[in-house]
Parts: C-alpha cells; structure tokens; sequence
C-alpha cells in the first residue's frame, strides 16, 4: 500500500514536472510587469467585460447543471476565479487587447488566446481591484434570480466598486503604446490547460499552477506554505547564487516529497483512484499529442476529461 502511495505521488508530481519544464522552456522573455498608470484608463472597460463574462459563464453552468439549480458556493467560486490567470474562470483576460481610441483606452476582444505580456497583466490586476472583497456581494445578486448584464454591470461597476462612477481620465498625449497583441501557440496554449487541469486533480493536494512567467523568474514553492515565511526560516541557508534562479537545499525538496506522500495517505482509496486514472490518461494523451500522433480534436477530447 505504501509503495502504491508513493508511486501515486511521484507520478503526479513527475507528469506536472515535465509539463512545468516544457511550459517554461517555450518562453524566454522577461516576466512581464503589471503597468500600474493604465489602470485608472481601463477600469471601467474592465468592470463591463468582468459582468459579461461573469454572466455568460453562470448561463454556462446554469445549462450544465439543469434541471438543477447553480448553488451559490459555484457562484463564489466563480467571482473568486473570474480575475485569476491561473484559473479557467480568468482565460477571457487572455483574449482582450488594449487599444487606443483617442483620448481613451479600450478592451477589444480578439478571436484567438493571446500571450500572457504587459497588457494582459494590467487587465488582470484592473479586475482584481474591480471585484475587491465582492465575490459573496456578486454570488448573493446573481444568486437571487435571473440577472441581465447591464443589472449585473450597474451593480458592480457603480453600487460596488464604483469604478464607472464619474469622468473617465483622459489619456495622455505622450503615453508610450503598449504591445502588440501576439497569438499563443497551440501548443503553450494546450499545456497550460493540462496544467490548470491538473491543480484540481484528487490525490494532488497542493498543487498549484504557475505561469511561464513565474516559472522562468524563478523555481516556484512547490509545499504550498507561504513564501514569505520559508523565506525568513531560510535566510541564512539560501546559497548566493548569481542569475534568475536560486538552488534551494536537496533536504527542502525531500521534505515536500514526503509531505506530499503523507497528505496522499489521508486520503480515501477511492480519491487514489480517481487520481491514478486522471494521471493515466494525462499522461497518454499526452504522449500522443507531443508525438504528433493526435489531432486537434483529440486535444479537446484530453481537455475534457481533464
């Protein structure tokens, strides 16, 4: 039982390994930075999408669960996620190019994914600013009945966070154009949903989902404790090292290991197998898919049962 424990553990944690590489040897550009001056420009276009997006994914899940009804747990969960990259509820950010319309700043949504850059990030941390400590505010409104977009949009961007209130600024005459909008691969694109699949996965407690970005900035903390905190414990252990990435000690990883293997056992038999079929069939799809052996289709279908 033990040796099935282990192996559970180490399968899952080698199968995200190789995905994490891949993911970060596809980029080796800068970690892109939150532009902080645009968003007083953006927040209200932000505010507006977020109540789009928000209400076109609870008509989602509406669908999805009839004839049952949309708890209001998913409802939190879904304004908790909405404004997270990392998540499937924040993909609609990746789509969204800022555009300058004169005087003003505007989302236009593009019809493919887009890479994660400057812009992406600024939108990212806009909607954060926007939703707050809403997310239960939103979840009790869209809880109580059918709620239109623009009910839904008047509530959040004026009644909440107020950011539609008043005049918009104006922008500047000698701001310095943002990037252009660049494509995702489908390639980068599909691994990062592995991945995102894979945070929520049963029997993989912890796990967490890093972007390219994080991941070429530096070696992520795997243990899920707070980085701040294994930081001052380890302040005088940290070895100088030159360069993105800092080597943390052999005995740090070994105790993650282990602290993985232990939450693994207090798991129930069937969560283990339940997180040995997800792994499985991770893991051939994708073996077929980076062999060329499946098409876009199969992709979908990987995803799916993700």
């Amino acid at each position: 039982m033990a040796q099935f424990l282990a192996r559970s553990a180490l399968m899952g944690v080698l199968l995200w390994s190789i995905l994490a590489f891949v993911a970060a040897k596809s980029s080796k550009s800068a970690p892109a930075v939150v532009r902080k001056e645009d968003i007083k420009y953006i927040k209200c276009a932000v505010c507006t999408e977020i109540a789009k997006e928000l209400s076109r994914q609870f008509d989602k899940k509406r669908s999805e669960a009839a004839p049952k009804q949309v708890s209001e747990f998913q409802i939190i969960e879904l304004a908790e996620n909405i404004c997270n990259l990392k998540k499937f509820e924040g993909e609609w950010i990746l789509y969204e190019d800022i555009v300058e319309q004169g005087d003003t700043l505007a989302l236009v949504r593009q019809e493919e994914e887009g890479e994660c850059k400057t812009e992406c990030k600024t939108i990212e941390k806009a909607c954060q600013e926007v939703i707050g400590y809403h997310d239960t505010d939103i979840a009790e409104f869209m809880y109580k009945g059918a709620v239109s977009v623009d009910e839904l949009s008047n509530y959040l961007c004026k009644d909440l966070s107020k950011a539609c209130r008043g005049k918009i600024p104006s922008v500047p005459k000698d701001r310095v154009p943002g990037e252009a909008f660049m494509v995702k691969s489908s390639k980068d694109a599909e691994i990062e949903r592995i991945m995102k699949s894979m945070s929520d996965m049963p029997g993989a407690p912890g796990m967490k989902v890093y972007s390219k970005d994080d991941l070429m900035n530096g070696i992520p903390n795997f243990s899920g404790e707070d980085e701040d905190e294994d930081d001052d414990e380890e302040e005088d252990d940290m070895p100088q090292t030159k360069g993105k990435f800092q080597t943390k000690p052999a005995d740090k990883y070994t105790s993650h290991s282990q602290s993985i293997i232990a939450a693994i056992k207090s798991r129930t038999q069937k969560a283990l197998s339940t997180a040995q079929k997800h792994v499985k069939n991770a893991s051939n799809r994708l073996q077929q898919w980076w062999s060329g052996a499946s098409n876009s289709k199969n992709m979908e279908s990987a995803t799916a049962e993700l």
